[in-house]
């Protein structure tokens, strides 16, 4: 899901303290106004990612504004992707009928919508929330053509870089840039490329958007059923996305680290001595002005830092940025489904979204919530992060994406065990295999 990945130290106990602030004066205001809800008032269930505890207070403010219609309380989800998965098609499968309101990963929507656990969207809801949706967003929230879900919170990569660097190197970052060009100027400067090459959902996250940017897909018929499927692994988008992997893996481009590299440690590596260019998440640059502020980095870091749009896997051809963030589902066995989806409205509202951005640092998924001036302000690179979101792909949207991100894991890591010239074959070929029942993962 992408989000954010790495607190400032004191970030948790504060946030509790803002949570305990603002949700003391809510309470007070329901017992002032005889508003407290009664026992009969319907409770919504809201089961949530981790965050600085930012949907706790939504929950507070929309259950408020309810005036005793209904009451939202939260419980959290496990913190690992995989686990969340698991928890949530359990209780999906078995009728849970708590399952309210779901902070989905955006890759669960179409094996939970093929089944029927998503409750469907009103036509009058689905225009409101997304009247002014960014384009992956609402790519992200769909399955089969029909929004399943609100889109929420939405998240994509930039290239960030170091100035210095960029400028030895002789690269106009005001121009779109490629992978090889990155990879050259690394190269020829002596430093690192800030890349995740963990055998996990970043290597993904990775192949899907190179695949993408050279124009290919990973599933050339995601909708179909497991006999019928069609993979684009082995074609030249793959061949070229497998290159690019395969070389920063070979020449140690992406450091010593790079087999073990999470997006935590992409940036731990840009922020040292050798770092050059890093593809990431938006979380590092609120992560590294905490870390200077800290003392912990020099306080010149941030004035060497730039943002660019994700690289161009072919150059020339426009690049397709991942797509990450939360998507809000609605469980099919809810026993309140038109109340739920008041609820929902309330919570992705632009001025929450907007407002979730600035306390817990996950961009909007509407683009009307980027026009507050704080948030230029806290985020000087948000202009860039609204367009990138614009032209972000999905990762591939399949009931079987747990299969397909395995698998692809399992042979595009790690990055120097990649071969241009039979991974994207083997990887495709083993992919139908466990689709067909014929192997285990």
């Amino acid at each position: 899901m992408s989000r954010m990945m790495l607190k400032a130290r004191g970030r948790g106990a504060a946030a509790r303290r803002a949570v305990a602030v603002i949700l003391g004066p809510v309470v007070l205001s329901l017992v002032a106004s005889g508003c407290v809800p009664a026992d009969s008032t319907p409770v919504l269930t809201w089961y949530t990612t981790s965050d600085d505890g930012g949907q706790a207070v939504l929950a507070a403010q929309c259950t408020q504004a309810a005036q005793g219609a209904y009451r939202i309380r939260t419980s959290g989800l496990p913190t690992s992707a995989d686990a969340q998965r698991e928890q949530l098609a359990r209780r999906l499968a078995a009728s849970d009928t708590s399952m309210d309101i779901m902070s989905l990963d955006p890759p669960f929507i179409p094996e939970f919508a093929e089944p029927g656990f998503l409750a469907p969207v009103p036509s009058d809801i689905a225009a409101r929330t997304t009247a002014h949706s960014l384009a992956g967003a609402k790519a992200g929230a769909s399955w089969k053509g029909e929004l399943v879900a609100i889109p929420f919170w939405a998240n994509t990569q930039l290239l960030w870089y170091r100035k210095s660097v960029a400028r030895k190197a002789g690269l106009d970052m005001s121009q779109p840039v490629s992978w090889e060009q990155l990879m050259d100027a690394a190269q020829s400067q002596d430093k690192y490329l800030g890349v995740q090459g963990k055998r996990g959902e970043s290597m993904t996250v990775w192949v899907n958007a190179l695949i993408k940017g050279a124009g290919g897909e990973i599933l050339a018929n995601p909708e179909a059923k497991p006999r019928d499927l069609s993979l684009g692994l082995d074609s030249p988008a793959g061949t070229e996305a497998a290159r690019i992997v395969s070389r920063i893996g070979r020449q140690a481009l992406g450091g010593p680290g790079l087999p073990t590299a999470s997006e935590n440690e992409s940036m731990l590596l840009f922020q040292g001595a050798k770092g050059s260019f890093m593809v990431n998440w938006p979380f590092v640059w609120p992560a590294m002005n905490a870390a200077v502020k800290a003392g912990n980095l020099n306080e010149s870091l941030p004035d060497d830092i730039g943002w660019a749009p994700y690289p161009q896997t072919v150059a020339g051809t426009p690049s397709a940025p991942p797509l990450g963030g939360i998507d809000l589902g609605v469980g099919s066995a809810s026993k309140h489904p038109d109340l739920v989806y008041r609820a929902i409205e309330c919570i992705v509202s632009p001025q929450n979204q907007t407002e979730y951005f600035l306390g817990n640092g996950n961009p909007p998924a509407d683009s009307t919530a980027y026009e507050d001036p704080r948030v230029a302000e806290q985020f000087p690179m948000a202009p860039l992060i609204r367009d990138s979101l614009e032209t972000s792909a999905p990762r591939p949207q399949t009931p079987y994406y747990s299969e397909v991100s395995t698998a692809l894991q399992r042979y595009w890591a790690p990055p120097g065990d990649v071969d241009p010239a039979t991974t994207p074959r083997l990887t495709g070929e083993f992919i139908l295999q466990v689709l067909h029942g014929e192997r285990l993962l």
